[in-house]
């Protein structure tokens, strides 16, 4: 007699799966453990502590910070589920912030979120569940993941404002198969909804929208503060060569920029390329911002290769749009991607994240990181 699978595609009894909720102390992760919890699991809620600041208050927009473990605590309590807070400064400290500042004193634009998903949380996280023998670890992530046997696969969220597919992408194979994400199919206000029936404190609780560890958004504080005699001045130059001024700092650019360059002109200039190498900044008109040819290194694949001989898509910044593309595999885990029409502002340090469409929606082939 076959075991009827149960909500997160495991062929036991809610009573007898033993699951691992993320909870960051926001309203998605404590919708998830509440929603486990209602259906019958056994819920062991962990959250972690990553970074330590003293100027948050209750209205921070930050994720991580002390006023959300003390959220998720109080979430644990109302719903009468185990709650672990594992200390992980350090650990973040080496994966993450200090990955940040070094991209960004390269001339990149890292992505955070995407360290932090690769290293503490999917990686660390990922052993502590199944050192306590939780059968799946379960996140608040906009993610539809669809499982069929032993293989879980990850597509974009059915709400498309909210889909964090993008800072997914380079999940393991082997995590993404013990991962599941409740809230892919549903809209942030059904989250919400839940979360009310639940009567959960978090239920109107803001959607953190800073990095964790950058204050108000300003990530120069950070680099500052870290690496305080790195920052140099240096030429500004435009396309010919020419020095035409001279900026504080090559941190306080990225690519596309238009605002904050400070130097007179007819046309608008936009910065163009960052060479950290001689400390200098490239700028000159929009026209000359689009791109077609990407390369790519680190590349993780979460099909097999030839799956990506046909034309796929493609996202360059968590904010973009889907891309038509072809993807040129090379040696040494790298590929160049060719896009069908010119895209503007990519930026080395940012992730080029590989999808197909199918019947079931976009799915994730997986992604690399933009080198130039």
């Amino acid at each position: 007699m076959n075991t009827q699978l149960n909500s997160i595609g495991l062929a036991k009894k809610p009573s007898e799966t033993t699951v691992v909720v993320a909870m960051s102390g926001g309203v998605d992760s404590s919708t998830v453990a509440g929603m486990m919890k209602r259906e019958g699991y056994k819920v062991i809620g962990i959250t972690l502590k990553l970074y330590d600041n003293n100027k948050e208050t209750s209205s921070s927009k930050q994720c991580c910070s002390g006023q959300d473990i003390m959220d998720a605590k109080r979430v644990a309590n109302k719903l009468g589920i185990e709650h672990k807070i594992l200390y992980y400064q350090n650990k973040f400290k080496q994966g993450v912030i200090d990955n940040f500042v070094d991209s960004y004193l390269n001339g990149e634009t890292p992505i955070p979120c995407v360290q932090c998903n690769q290293t503490v949380k999917f990686k660390d996280l990922f052993e502590v569940s199944k050192e306590l023998k939780a059968d799946a670890l379960i996140t608040g992530h906009y993610v539809k993941s669809i499982t069929n046997g032993n293989e879980t696969n990850m597509y974009r969220a059915i709400d498309e404002n909210r889909d964090q597919s993008y800072f997914l992408f380079n999940t393991t194979r082997q995590q993404l198969n013990y991962l599941r994400f409740p809230l892919g199919g549903m809209l942030k206000e059904d989250t919400r909804l839940i979360a009310k029936e639940l009567d959960l404190n978090v239920a109107d609780k803001p959607d953190s929208q800073d990095i964790c560890f950058v204050p108000s958004g300003d990530y120069a504080s950070v680099i500052r503060k870290f690496k305080p005699n790195s920052i140099k001045k240096g030429n500004i130059k435009n396309l010919k060569g020419k020095v035409i001024g001279v900026h504080d700092g090559i941190i306080n650019f990225t690519i596309g920029q238009r605002k904050g360059i400070k130097i007179s002109s007819s046309d608008p200039l936009y910065v163009l390329e960052i060479n950290a190498k001689k400390n200098e900044i490239i700028v000159g008109p929009r026209e000359n911002l689009g791109k077609k040819n990407i390369n790519i290194n680190n590349l993780n694949l979460l099909v097999d290769k030839d799956q990506l001989s046909n034309g796929i898509f493609v996202k360059v910044r968590s904010t973009g749009k889907l891309l038509e593309a072809k993807v040129n595999l090379k040696k040494n885990n790298s590929a160049e991607i060719n896009l069908e029409k010119l895209e503007d502002g990519i930026s080395p340090g940012q992730a080029c994240v590989f999808y197909d469409l199918d019947k079931q929606g976009y799915k994730v082939l997986g992604g690399g990181w933009i080198v130039n």
